[in-house]
């Protein structure tokens, strides 16, 4: 086998990449673009399950839980029993929602960034092969709201 013609592993690499830009935009809030992309999502439905969350991510629910419970620890979002009493809720606090609204420029930078690199017709040309690759073939991001702002 050769590594590089592998295209998971050409595109696992890519990914860790692309990582890398958005992490290093994101650096001085203390958050990645995992713990952003989650606090978006909870800012988007909430109050949201942790299961519906973690579909919505397509994250294991133990996982996920991890990840919350990171975020929780640093006042960012809310764990709380849901009406039933067996389901978990998640809700973002004021701390959060204003890191959230300090984190947009500095993701807007990078998003900037990356398109830069791929080029108009290079974006369109990852989206389409990448919803390919994905078992659910709607684009999250691209059905998604905007990015929170202050006056959100």
């Amino acid at each position: 086998m050769d590594q590089f013609d592998c295209l998971c592993i050409r595109l696992r690499r890519a990914s860790r990449a692309l990582t890398r830009l958005y992490d290093e935009a994101l650096s001085e809030t203390g958050l990645n673009i995992a713990q952003v992309g989650l606090l978006f999502s909870v800012w988007q439905a909430q109050p949201i399950a942790i299961k519906a969350l973690a579909e919505k991510n397509q994250l294991d629910p133990s996982t996920l839980g991890r990840n919350l419970g990171v975020l929780e620890r640093r006042e960012l979002l809310t764990l709380s029993a849901g009406k039933d009493g067996r389901t978990r809720m998640v809700t973002l606090t004021q701390a959060g929602m204003g890191l959230l609204v300090r984190a947009a420029p500095l993701w807007e930078g990078a998003q900037s960034c990356a398109r830069e690199r791929l080029t108009a017709d290079g974006e369109r040309t990852l989206r389409a092969l990448l919803t390919l690759l994905e078992e659910d073939e709607s684009d999250p991001v691209a059905e998604s709201p905007e990015f929170p702002s202050e006056e959100s």
